[in-house]
């Protein structure tokens, strides 16, 4: 008992920590109680000058007093709950996060609060009914990519698709990339790495997700001069869905009841060119690709590409196509 003397603040700071809050909090008795589970005595004094350590230390500790009863409660900490239920939304909602590493994550979130307000964190059951990746692997891909980009090394790895028996199947014939990385986001519920490929010379991203057995090589990265002046928030604006293409200068005709939606896609400092009583033209560059044609089409007549002419021209095929799939 008297052994655990040396590590009873620890104890008294994790009690305090899981099991008191702006709302509940604990009597002398009840904390001492709860060391001695611990297999810790607690005298009243000593508990009294473990209080003010802990004050020096920085934990934001109260005493009050409720009738005859005094309590003491830790009331501010790292994360306060609205963080913490905004990071717990933010695992919930990534298809790139796997369920079980969802639950251990969220788990992991509940101890930095009180045991009380954990249980208002604990929302499983919309994690087990979310679309997830099955890329148990994920965490240490990110791990490894990170730290390419940290030493400034190149990696290897492959990539795979699912085939129609649901089995994974590495794609182009096994094809081995070997690409400089630079950044990783997160684009359209999927995490995206986004790097240079000496090969192609060109920038490349790739699901994070969809890549396996990745090395960190023994090599320098090549293609830093693309990335000075790189903005990961313009790429992924003009990129949709992640989806390679050639870049254009694209001219569309929204009708303007179609405002919010440019600005959530484009950015607000996107300009309006007024186009008759109803609506406006707008100048974007984007990748021409599949993703962005459907985009256009989902506005029916709200929007109209307007130039350049052969991406009109793909815009035509691709309806067609859809036309004469139901004829």
């Amino acid at each position: 008992m008297r052994g655990n003397q040396k590590i009873k603040i620890l104890y008294l700071m994790r009690i305090l920590y899981e099991c008191t809050d702006d709302v509940h909090g604990l009597t002398l008795d009840e904390i001492a109680d709860a060391l001695s589970a611990y297999g810790v005595e607690a005298e009243r004094k000593t508990l009294y000058d473990d209080f003010e350590v802990l004050r020096t230390f920085g934990l934001d500790l109260e005493k009050r007093k409720e009738g005859k009863t005094v309590r003491y409660h830790v009331l501010s900490r790292s994360f306060e709950l609205p963080e913490l239920k905004l990071l717990v939304d933010a695992v919930q909602s990534s298809r790139f996060i796997t369920r079980r590493k969802s639950v251990e994550l969220i788990k992991k979130l509940e101890q930095l609060t009180s045991k009380y307000q954990a249980q208002r964190l604990s929302r499983q059951v919309f994690v087990s009914n979310r679309i997830k990746t099955m890329n148990e692997s994920i965490y240490y891909t990110v791990d490894d990519i990170h730290e390419a980009i940290s030493a400034n090394k190149k990696i290897s790895f492959q990539y795979f698709h699912w085939n129609e028996k649901k089995e994974r199947v590495p794609s182009h014939g096994g094809k081995v990339y070997r690409v400089s990385p630079f950044a990783l986001t997160w684009d359209d519920e999927n995490y995206y790495m986004i790097a240079y490929d000496s090969d192609a010379e060109m920038v490349k991203h790739f699901r994070v997700d969809k890549m396996i057995r990745l090395a960190v090589l023994d090599e320098a990265r090549d293609g830093s001069e693309r990335f000075r002046d790189f903005d990961m928030a313009i790429y992924s604006q003009k990129t949709f869905g992640m989806y390679g293409g050639t870049e254009e200068n694209v001219v569309l005709r929204c009708k303007n009841g179609l405002a919010g939606v440019i600005i959530d896609r484009f950015g607000q400092d996107t300009v309006f060119f007024p186009s008759g009583e109803d609506a406006f033209e707008i100048h974007v560059k984007v990748a021409v690709s599949p993703p962005f044609l459907s985009w256009v089409m989902t506005f029916g007549s709200d929007v109209t590409i307007l130039s350049p002419a052969h991406v009109k021209d793909e815009y035509i095929a691709l309806a067609r196509r859809v036309i004469e799939q139901y004829q």
